[in-house]
């Protein structure tokens, strides 16, 4: 499973996300809490996604296992070691289409924070 996050395309194991694997050892793990896990990452390390993999993969996995139908989200951080509480948050359910050209795109190299937010999040639209 691809899952976006800020401006790179993840994949994630399904295995590991089968409920009969991640129920028991996240049952009592709320999905905000997932939010707040993610929020003081990126407060600590804006680029997480980009310069820890394997974090960013964890983290997006947490996400899709409080809340399947979630395939995108954007951390955005004022700067490194800012407050959790200044680091805005956006989740969204993206069409595999849509999940495909951005894979294709980030496996090409094109993937950028520019284009992610043309595609997806556009924050910058006029």
């Amino acid at each position: 499973m691809f899952f976006l996050l800020n401006d790179a395309v993840l994949d994630l194991d399904g295995e590991e996300l089968a409920p009969n694997v991640i129920g028991p050892r996240f049952a009592s793990v709320s999905f905000d809490y997932v939010q707040l896990l993610g929020q003081e990452l990126f407060a600590k390390a804006p680029m997480v996604h980009r310069t820890s993999p394997g974090q960013a993969v964890k983290l997006a996995s947490l996400i899709v296992i409080k809340a399947p139908d979630i395939n995108a989200a954007l951390f955005v951080a004022l700067g490194v070691g800012c407050n959790h509480n200044q680091v805005a948050v956006r989740f969204a359910s993206l069409d595999v289409a849509v999940m495909a050209n951005l894979k294709n795109a980030d496996a090409a190299g094109m993937l950028d924070a520019l284009s992610a937010d043309r595609e997806v999040w556009r924050r910058l639209a006029a």
